[in-house]
């Protein structure tokens, strides 16, 4: 399968979520570095937490 493929399938699939998770988080206009640095952090923490491999920020 090729990548870019892969990552429509990948964002098909987590716009099915009902809502967000620990894992998943959906985000509009934000453009703040700290901001985005901090997100992604508390969803590795979680996502860990959780157990699960990966996090996912989309925009």
């Amino acid at each position: 399968m090729k990548i870019n493929e892969y990552l429509k399938s990948l964002v098909r699939e987590l716009t099915l979520l009902s809502n967000e998770t620990e894992w998943v988080e959906f985000k509009v206009n934000n453009k703040n570095p700290q901001l985005i640095g901090e997100y992604i952090s508390a969803l590795s923490n979680s996502a860990a937490l959780e157990g699960k491999k990966y996090a996912y920020l989309l925009w």
